[in-house]
């Protein structure tokens, strides 16, 4: 194991950090790359992910810290650096102020940038003097100074500052920001969540268990395939809102489904455990190579019911009409509900997703011919805008007289009017919308 002073965590979460300013993506893989290459487990590598996300969701705030104590034009990577060290003197308590700046200085004479030492030092230095009265950001009141504090784009906050309000607006960024957990589903199939927390017991891993969801446990974060039972296939991570979703749609033993952009397969995982691994799932994306995570975790989970197929679900296809008692249609969409886990989706335009509703409303359409009458079209994104979720559903409903919105009361959510958002700020999940529909007999 490499010494984390020269080398460890913040080497391999520099080293992350560079890698998505290359390729602009954000992954766990990516994480998990970097914490292997540096022979990191446990304490650091727990150190190493908490440093590389949580610099980039607060990328905008540690800028304007930097800048306050800094006129010089900085090199990427000495940038990066003193993100790493302000981000440590603004959130991180448990690291001393003369650690991360000494370890700052350690990273830049690593790296080769021993020249930029000196300014690094001298700018972490400022920080630490006066971190608790630090400038005060420009414009409180205004969508700007929330965007600067919280490193949202100002258009999303300002999104949701005119819908919800600014101290609603306020707290669903902060939201965003909170260091990201991971929640699991328990595969009832193989063993009971009273046994699988027991066997997290055994393991000293803190959980929660989420009594409206039964299997449904949050943990504070790390990686699923060290939990135990990952192997042997008793659960897989899902999110407790796309989960909701499922229970939303009511999958039953003995029924016929469609996933109808199946990937990474969570849904499907979902339906086949609440269907007792009882009927068929036919999981569908426009990627084949995607539908290899949908096959491989189906055989992990020791689920059988599931079948896959690369299409388009825009594409019309006679054979499929009227075949399936339900469909879930987790439409493409911003991914806006779940900005904190991917922090690539800050750097999104307003204007770069204009196209977006087009392509939900054609695939609503299409798929809810495949809708036997009586059935049921689950409509679902992981994004908080009405232009790509409501307005999908009632435009939908204009035009189509075959179909009634159905309500539910499901995970503790009463919604009559058959269609709600979850905000990760009221509901504790990622931002994230549902919507029941009826095709009527």
């Amino acid at each position: 194991m490499k010494d984390i002073s020269h080398g460890g965590a913040r080497q391999a979460a520099l080293e992350n950090l560079e890698r998505f300013r290359r390729d602009g993506t954000w992954s766990g893989s990516g994480i998990d790359s970097v914490i292997k290459k540096y022979g990191l487990d446990g304490r650091e590598a727990a150190l190493t992910a908490r440093l590389c996300l949580g610099v980039l969701q607060n990328s905008s705030l540690c800028d304007y810290y930097i800048g306050c104590y800094c006129r010089s034009k900085l090199e990427p990577k000495v940038r990066d650096i003193l993100r790493l060290g302000v981000y440590q003197l603004l959130f991180m308590d448990k690291i001393p102020a003369r650690a991360a700046v000494s370890e700052s200085v350690a990273l830049c004479k690593d790296c080769g940038y021993a020249r930029a030492a000196g300014l690094v030092n001298a700018v972490l230095r400022r920080v630490a003097e006066n971190v608790d009265a630090l400038p005060e950001i420009p414009g409180q009141g205004t969508a700007k100074y929330l965007s600067i504090k919280y490193s949202h784009p100002e258009w999303l906050v300002q999104y949701v500052i005119d819908r919800m309000g600014y101290a609603f607006a306020e707290a669903f960024l902060a939201a965003n920001n909170c260091p990201a957990g991971l929640t699991i589903q328990v595969n009832r199939l193989h063993v009971s969540p009273e046994d699988y927390t027991r066997a997290l017991a055994r393991a000293e891993i803190p959980f929660r268990k989420i009594s409206d969801l039964p299997g449904c446990i949050e943990l504070e974060g790390g990686s699923a395939v060290n939990l135990p039972g990952f192997d042997q296939g008793l659960f897989y991570v899902q999110d407790r809102a796309a989960r909701t979703a499922v229970e939303i749609a009511a999958s039953r033993p003995g029924m016929n489904v469609l996933d109808a952009c199946a990937c990474p397969g969570g849904k499907s995982f979902a339906a086949a455990i609440a269907m007792e691994n009882r009927g068929s799932i036919l999981a569908c994306d426009i990627h084949e190579k995607k539908l290899r995570l949908v096959r491989s975790g189906a055989e992990r989970l020791g689920i059988d019911i599931i079948d896959t197929c690369a299409r388009d679900a825009r594409e019309p296809e006679e054979a499929l009409h009227q075949r399936f008692d339900l469909v879930i249609a987790d439409v493409p969409c911003s991914g806006l509900g779940v900005i904190g886990k991917k922090p690539e989706i800050r750097n999104k335009s307003r204007e770069s997703l204009q196209e977006l509703p087009a392509i939900q409303r054609a695939i609503l359409h299409n798929l809810a011919d495949f809708v036997r009458p009586g059935g049921t079209l689950l409509y679902s994104t992981c994004t908080i805008l009405e232009e790509e979720n409501e307005q999908v559903v009632r435009a939908f409903l204009s035009e189509r007289d075959d179909y009634m919105l159905e309500g539910f009361h499901v995970a503790g959510i009463d919604c009559p009017v058959g269609m709600y958002t979850f905000w990760p700020n009221i509901d504790g999940t990622d931002g994230f919308f549902a919507a029941r529909l009826k095709r009527k007999n």
